[in-house]
Protein backbone atom coordinates (compact mmCIF):
# COMPACT_ATOMS: atom_id res chain seq x y z
CA UNK A 1 0.00 0.00 0.00
CA UNK A 2 2.64 2.50 1.19
CA UNK A 3 6.15 2.24 -0.54
CA UNK A 4 8.72 5.11 0.95
CA UNK A 5 12.07 4.80 -0.69
CA UNK A 6 15.49 6.58 -0.22
CA UNK A 7 13.42 9.49 1.69
CA UNK A 8 15.90 12.09 3.14
CA UNK A 9 14.86 15.10 4.91
CA UNK A 10 16.71 18.24 6.17
CA UNK A 11 15.77 20.85 8.25
CA UNK A 12 18.61 23.81 7.25
CA UNK A 13 21.70 22.01 7.66
CA UNK A 14 20.68 19.43 10.27
CA UNK A 15 19.95 15.81 7.99
CA UNK A 16 17.07 14.33 9.94
CA UNK A 17 16.29 11.44 7.87
CA UNK A 18 19.35 9.37 5.66
CA UNK A 19 17.54 7.71 2.42
CA UNK A 20 15.53 5.19 5.11
CA UNK A 21 13.05 3.22 3.06
CA UNK A 22 10.12 0.80 4.14
CA UNK A 23 7.03 -0.37 3.49
CA UNK A 24 3.52 -1.14 4.62
CA UNK A 25 1.18 -3.52 3.31
CA UNK A 26 -2.37 -3.55 3.45
CA UNK A 27 -3.84 -5.20 6.53
CA UNK A 28 -0.75 -4.66 8.29
CA UNK A 29 -0.07 -2.52 11.80
CA UNK A 30 3.26 -1.45 10.75
CA UNK A 31 5.53 0.26 13.82
CA UNK A 32 8.47 2.27 13.88
CA UNK A 33 10.40 2.70 17.25
CA UNK A 34 13.47 4.25 18.07
CA UNK A 35 14.47 7.09 20.56
CA UNK A 36 13.71 11.35 20.98
CA UNK A 37 15.14 12.83 17.57
CA UNK A 38 15.19 9.52 15.69
CA UNK A 39 13.20 11.01 12.71
CA UNK A 40 10.21 8.91 13.47
CA UNK A 41 7.82 11.88 13.64
CA UNK A 42 9.31 13.65 10.93
CA UNK A 43 8.98 10.36 8.58
CA UNK A 44 5.32 10.67 9.08
CA UNK A 45 4.76 14.34 8.95
CA UNK A 46 6.69 13.59 5.51
CA UNK A 47 4.26 11.49 4.24
CA UNK A 48 1.42 13.73 5.86
CA UNK A 49 2.64 16.25 2.99
CA UNK A 50 3.65 18.28 6.10
CA UNK A 51 7.49 17.94 5.51
CA UNK A 52 9.46 18.17 1.86
CA UNK A 53 11.61 15.91 1.58
CA UNK A 54 15.21 16.56 0.16
CA UNK A 55 15.43 13.48 -1.89
CA UNK A 56 13.39 10.34 -2.42
CA UNK A 57 9.69 8.60 -3.21
CA UNK A 58 6.63 7.88 -1.36
CA UNK A 59 3.89 6.06 -2.79
CA UNK A 60 0.26 5.11 -2.54
CA UNK A 61 -0.31 1.82 -4.39
CA UNK A 62 1.74 2.59 -6.65
CA UNK A 63 1.12 6.37 -7.31
CA UNK A 64 3.80 9.15 -6.37
CA UNK A 65 2.57 11.30 -3.33
CA UNK A 66 5.85 13.66 -2.11
CA UNK A 67 5.08 16.41 -4.47
CA UNK A 68 1.29 16.74 -2.97
CA UNK A 69 -0.12 19.25 -0.40
CA UNK A 70 -1.69 17.34 2.58
CA UNK A 71 -5.28 18.26 2.14
CA UNK A 72 -4.62 15.67 -1.70
CA UNK A 73 -3.07 12.96 -0.10
CA UNK A 74 -6.10 13.07 2.90
CA UNK A 75 -8.48 12.75 -0.37
CA UNK A 76 -6.57 9.61 -1.20
CA UNK A 77 -7.00 8.04 1.99
CA UNK A 78 -3.76 8.70 4.70
CA UNK A 79 -4.70 10.97 7.75
CA UNK A 80 -3.04 11.30 10.45
CA UNK A 81 -3.52 11.40 14.84
CA UNK A 82 -0.26 13.93 15.40
CA UNK A 83 2.25 13.88 18.09
CA UNK A 84 0.66 15.59 21.18
CA UNK A 85 -3.04 15.22 20.11
CA UNK A 86 -3.59 18.92 18.56
CA UNK A 87 -7.19 18.98 19.25
CA UNK A 88 -9.22 22.61 18.54
CA UNK A 89 -9.25 23.14 22.25
CA UNK A 90 -12.67 25.97 22.02
CA UNK A 91 -14.21 23.51 20.25
CA UNK A 92 -16.84 21.25 21.05
CA UNK A 93 -16.04 17.06 20.92
CA UNK A 94 -18.40 16.90 18.16
CA UNK A 95 -16.89 19.68 16.12
CA UNK A 96 -13.37 18.29 16.02
CA UNK A 97 -14.68 15.21 14.37
CA UNK A 98 -16.75 17.02 11.80
CA UNK A 99 -13.37 18.71 11.10
CA UNK A 100 -12.04 15.40 10.11
CA UNK A 101 -14.08 14.99 7.70
CA UNK A 102 -13.83 17.69 5.85
CA UNK A 103 -12.81 16.08 2.72
CA UNK A 104 -15.88 14.69 2.75
CA UNK A 105 -18.16 17.46 2.77
CA UNK A 106 -21.72 16.71 0.90
CA UNK A 107 -21.85 13.26 2.46
CA UNK A 108 -23.70 13.97 5.33
CA UNK A 109 -25.11 10.71 6.09
CA UNK A 110 -22.15 8.48 6.05
CA UNK A 111 -20.21 11.14 7.85
CA UNK A 112 -22.97 10.95 11.28
CA UNK A 113 -22.16 6.99 10.14
CA UNK A 114 -18.92 7.02 11.14
CA UNK A 115 -19.40 9.57 13.99
CA UNK A 116 -21.40 6.85 15.20
CA UNK A 117 -18.24 4.42 14.67
CA UNK A 118 -16.15 6.94 16.60
CA UNK A 119 -18.48 7.10 19.49
CA UNK A 120 -18.58 2.68 19.41
CA UNK A 121 -14.75 3.28 19.34
CA UNK A 122 -14.47 5.69 22.16
CA UNK A 123 -17.78 5.54 24.43
CA UNK A 124 -16.18 8.14 26.68
CA UNK A 125 -16.63 10.91 23.61
CA UNK A 126 -19.96 10.15 22.99
CA UNK A 127 -20.22 11.38 26.81
CA UNK A 128 -18.31 14.79 26.26
CA UNK A 129 -19.95 15.03 22.63
CA UNK A 130 -20.71 18.56 23.53
CA UNK A 131 -18.03 19.74 25.96
CA UNK A 132 -15.55 21.72 24.98
CA UNK A 133 -11.79 19.94 23.81
CA UNK A 134 -9.58 21.69 26.29
CA UNK A 135 -11.65 20.79 28.83
CA UNK A 136 -11.16 16.77 28.28
CA UNK A 137 -8.34 14.90 30.13
CA UNK A 138 -5.43 13.76 27.99
CA UNK A 139 -6.65 10.40 27.49
CA UNK A 140 -9.79 11.80 26.65
CA UNK A 141 -8.21 14.00 23.68
CA UNK A 142 -6.00 11.11 22.88
CA UNK A 143 -9.54 9.16 21.85
CA UNK A 144 -10.70 12.34 20.13
CA UNK A 145 -7.01 13.30 17.87
CA UNK A 146 -7.56 9.56 16.89
CA UNK A 147 -11.49 9.55 16.26
CA UNK A 148 -10.46 13.02 14.31
CA UNK A 149 -8.19 11.52 11.86
CA UNK A 150 -10.75 7.93 11.41
CA UNK A 151 -13.46 10.23 10.49
CA UNK A 152 -11.37 10.76 7.44
CA UNK A 153 -12.18 7.40 6.50
CA UNK A 154 -8.54 7.02 5.72
CA UNK A 155 -7.16 3.52 4.11
CA UNK A 156 -3.73 4.28 5.85
CA UNK A 157 -4.26 5.75 9.66
CA UNK A 158 -0.84 7.15 10.87
CA UNK A 159 -0.20 7.37 14.86
CA UNK A 160 2.44 9.81 16.18
CA UNK A 161 3.13 8.61 19.53
CA UNK A 162 -0.92 7.86 20.87
CA UNK A 163 0.69 6.54 24.58
CA UNK A 164 2.63 9.31 25.35
CA UNK A 165 1.94 10.76 28.38
CA UNK A 166 -1.10 8.39 29.34
CA UNK A 167 -1.40 6.56 32.59
CA UNK A 168 -0.71 2.77 32.26
CA UNK A 169 -4.67 2.02 32.09
CA UNK A 170 -5.56 3.95 29.38
CA UNK A 171 -2.40 2.62 27.37
CA UNK A 172 -3.74 -0.61 27.73
CA UNK A 173 -7.21 0.76 26.26
CA UNK A 174 -5.42 2.77 23.36
CA UNK A 175 -3.43 -0.31 22.20
CA UNK A 176 -6.60 -2.59 22.42
CA UNK A 177 -8.25 0.14 20.36
CA UNK A 178 -5.65 0.34 17.90
CA UNK A 179 -5.66 -3.47 17.35
CA UNK A 180 -9.37 -2.79 16.88
CA UNK A 181 -9.58 -0.60 14.20
CA UNK A 182 -7.05 -2.52 12.20
CA UNK A 183 -9.26 -5.78 12.78
CA UNK A 184 -12.17 -3.29 11.23
CA UNK A 185 -9.88 -2.97 7.96
CA UNK A 186 -7.66 -0.02 8.41
CA UNK A 187 -4.15 -0.80 7.93
CA UNK A 188 -2.38 1.59 10.75
CA UNK A 189 1.64 2.88 10.28
CA UNK A 190 2.30 3.26 14.11
CA UNK A 191 4.95 5.70 15.77
CA UNK A 192 5.70 4.71 19.17
CA UNK A 193 8.26 5.39 21.85
CA UNK A 194 6.20 2.48 24.22
CA UNK A 195 8.45 -0.20 21.94
CA UNK A 196 6.95 -3.23 23.68
CA UNK A 197 2.99 -2.22 23.59
CA UNK A 198 3.80 -1.29 20.06
CA UNK A 199 5.67 -4.82 19.23
CA UNK A 200 2.87 -6.35 20.69
CA UNK A 201 -0.27 -5.00 18.40
CA UNK A 202 2.07 -4.88 15.19
CA UNK A 203 2.63 -7.34 12.53
CA UNK A 204 6.38 -5.62 11.85
CA UNK A 205 8.63 -3.08 12.57
CA UNK A 206 11.19 -1.13 11.90
CA UNK A 207 13.86 0.25 14.26
CA UNK A 208 15.06 4.25 13.13
CA UNK A 209 18.40 5.61 15.14
CA UNK A 210 19.73 9.11 14.35
CA UNK A 211 17.77 9.10 10.81
CA UNK A 212 18.21 6.19 9.44
CA UNK A 213 16.72 2.60 9.53
CA UNK A 214 19.15 0.30 11.22
CA UNK A 215 16.89 -2.96 11.52
CA UNK A 216 13.80 -4.14 9.97
CA UNK A 217 11.85 -7.30 11.09
CA UNK A 218 8.75 -9.09 11.89
CA UNK A 219 7.46 -7.74 15.44
CA UNK A 220 7.98 -10.82 17.03
CA UNK A 221 11.40 -11.10 16.11
CA UNK A 222 11.94 -7.75 17.48
CA UNK A 223 10.59 -8.21 20.50
CA UNK A 224 13.43 -11.43 21.61
CA UNK A 225 16.22 -9.12 19.68
CA UNK A 226 18.91 -8.80 21.73
CA UNK A 227 19.74 -5.08 20.98
CA UNK A 228 16.03 -3.83 20.99
CA UNK A 229 15.65 -5.09 24.01
CA UNK A 230 18.05 -3.90 25.45
CA UNK A 231 17.82 -0.43 23.92
CA UNK A 232 14.09 0.30 23.97
CA UNK A 233 12.34 -2.46 26.41
CA UNK A 234 14.90 -1.81 29.33
CA UNK A 235 15.40 -5.55 29.51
Amino acid sequence: MLKVSNLSVSYGAIKALNSISLEVNQGEIVTMIGANGAGKSTTIRTISGLVKPKSGTIELDGKPIQTLPPHQIVHLGISQSPEGRRVFSTMTVHENLQLGAYTRRGNRSSVLSDMERVFTLFPRLKERERQAAGTLSGGEQQMLAMGRALMARPTLLMLDEPSLGLAPFLVQTIFKIIKEINEQGTTVLLVEQNAHQALRVAHRGYVLETGEVTLEDTAANLLVNDGVRRAYLGE
